[in-house]
């Protein structure tokens, strides 16, 4: 709303005074067809004045004219009726010269950078590592260059697999495509073993290729090699080979959780409060004081940048922030309570983790109780495929 009324007043906006009976009625269309209008002041019942923009008058005029209301100009405000009160003097010669100039001017350097990464999918700290490595809002484009800047990002991070930079106007876009994480292939003509990838009991082997090495029921850990990568016959001795098979094994999928019986929880009211302020730059004008009537609150900061065209951004930003009350309730759970709740959290978690929920053989509760409050350990039982290829090195 402050944007569109800001745009008012650089387009140039209207005081105008309507006088009827229905005038309430015409609020209430104009609200409707999202007809701007602002700074409301009635006198009496049956005259009201308001502000709104040059586009928005003849509609509001035709409305006034279906309620049998008198509506009248009262003030021209705004850029444009400024400009044609001075256009006959030198000034106004002056200011177009300059504003010219300046648009010249900000149109050499980069005041807004885009990042658009595939998918959607965000990197942490990638608009960090890009102002590091030289793209930042300010720096002329001239001495901007592209092919260094992603060569020094791409050395830093392995996450991304390609990466452009294309400059339009005064914005920088940068294009992102992020890499995914591959385990390592090892070649089929390669020796190797099959190793364990997580601690459990077997309880199935199948050596389609090699010899195992573990039986069902064994317990193995992380790195315990389950099917060796090498065969043994009577007459042709020991080869080696690229072991392949099938693993299946009991496994643990554990958590913890601490439930205190005395806590303080924190809830949205629903009460909100806005400030807003302009920033030049890095130099900022607040529009509104900006203490708070909340005692306990989260803050939302939203930043929206001025342009004059799609990509023509200027160094000029409206910042919204919006505070959302919270207020704190104490909490008192019984052993009871506070065990379930616990139990249940636990639950949802690692069931996010277990892909085949059919695989579940076992679920394990236990609680321990402490001075004030109580300890909950869940535990899931799982049949799973586990082993990993691992190069033999000779």
């Amino acid at each position: 709303m402050l944007i569109r009324i800001l745009l008012c007043y650089i387009l140039g906006y209207i005081r105008v005074s309507v006088e009827g009976y229905y005038i309430e009625k015409l609020i209430n269309i104009c609200k409707n067809k999202k007809i701007v209008i602002w700074n409301l002041k009635r006198k009496r019942d049956v005259k009201l004045y308001f502000n709104t923009s040059i586009q928005n008058f003849k509609e509001i005029t035709q409305i006034s004219k279906r309620l049998k209301c008198h509506i009248k100009i009262e003030k021209k405000k705004g850029i444009p009726f400024l400009l044609h009160r001075y256009k006959k003097r030198k000034i106004f010669a002056i200011v177009a010269i300059f504003i010219a100039i300046g648009v010249i001017l900000l149109s050499n350097f980069i005041w807004n950078i885009e990042i658009k990464e595939e998918n959607g999918k965000e990197l942490e700290n990638i608009y960090q590592d890009i102002s590091d490595a030289g793209l930042t809002t300010g720096i002329l484009k001239v001495k901007l260059n592209t092919k260094e800047i992603i060569n020094k990002i791409r050395l830093k991070r392995e996450d991304i697999a390609w990466m452009g930079i294309e400059l339009k106007g005064t914005n920088a876009i940068v294009r992102i495509v992020k890499a995914d994480k591959k385990p390592e292939i090892i070649d089929d003509a390669d020796y190797c073993n099959i190793v364990s990838n997580k601690e459990g009991i077997i309880t199935k082997i199948q050596a389609q290729n090699g010899t195992a090495n573990v039986k069902v029921g064994d317990t193995v850990t992380y790195g315990t090699t389950l099917i060796n990568g090498w065969l043994e016959g009577k007459y042709t001795g020991m080869h080696y080979v690229h072991a392949r098979g099938k693993v299946e094994a009991k496994v643990w999928h554990t958590k913890n959780i601490f439930i205190p019986y005395n806590t303080t929880e924190t809830k949205e009211t629903g009460n909100i409060e806005n400030f807003y302020s302009i920033k030049f730059n890095n130099f900022e004008i607040n529009l509104s004081k900006r203490v708070s009537k909340f005692k306990i609150y989260d803050t939302i900061e939203t930043d929206k940048k001025i342009r004059l065209f799609s990509d023509f951004y200027l160094p000029v930003s409206i910042t919204k922030t919006t505070n959302k009350e919270l207020i704190e309730e104490e909490k008192k759970y019984q052993k009871q309570e506070a065990t379930e709740l616990g139990i249940q959290q636990l639950q949802q978690k690692i069931e996010e983790e277990i892909e085949d929920k059919t695989k579940i053989i076992n679920r394990y509760n236990n609680t321990y109780e402490k001075d004030n409050g109580i300890e909950i350990n869940v535990t899931y039982e799982v049949l799973e495929e586990i082993g990993t290829n691992e190069k033999i090195v000779f």
